[in-house]
């Protein structure tokens, strides 16, 4: 199969996911707020708001330029991480969402993918992030976006999650008499 046809389906199955997935978490935003969350890390996130499009635009664009098939390896583990994902995102359950927001009175968890990874859905991004271009022939797209992506993950967004969490741990003991 033609990398430059299946670019175009790729970049459409990503825009209705990450749509839906948005939906979902406005919702689960709007949930944590009345239940008194606290936001952290506000200042990276419109990053990954041009981050995520951008990349999901050179796939297609590069790949729609490709003249090779299909990497047959890179598309598998592409359709593999989509598993892992939802996976993520119903152990998560009302708790998952694209901002870093902490509600007061909720637990880690460490059920589900979490026994295995502290932070699986960025292993599943970074996953994507590689995979989708490379099934596509995008190459330089997957290895510019791995790398941006993991300097933020990195960077900044997990600090970010770390600092808030010891935050809200450390929150949590001074208040216990």
């Amino acid at each position: 199969m033609k990398a430059s046809t299946v670019a175009g389906w790729l970049f459409a199955f990503l825009v209705v996911q990450r749509l839906l997935e948005l939906r979902v978490a406005r919702s689960n935003e709007r949930w944590a707020r009345e239940h008194g969350a606290q936001e952290y890390g506000q200042s990276h996130y419109p990053l990954f708001f041009v981050l995520h499009p951008t990349w999901m635009l050179l796939t297609l664009l590069e790949g729609r330029a490709s003249r090779g098939r299909v990497n047959p390896w890179a598309l598998a583990l592409f359709i593999l991480a989509q598993p892992l994902r939802y996976w993520v995102i119903r152990t998560l359950g009302r708790y998952w969402n694209t901002r870093i927001l902490i509600v007061p009175g909720g637990q880690r968890v460490t059920g589900g993918p979490f026994r295995y990874l502290r932070h699986p859905n960025y292993a599943v991004v970074a996953l994507e992030i590689a995979s989708a271009p490379l099934a596509v022939g995008a190459w330089r797209t997957a290895l510019a976006y791995t790398l941006l992506n993991a300097a933020l993950l990195l960077g900044i967004r997990i600090p970010a999650e770390e600092r808030a969490l010891a935050e809200y741990r450390a929150s949590r003991t001074t208040d216990i008499p």
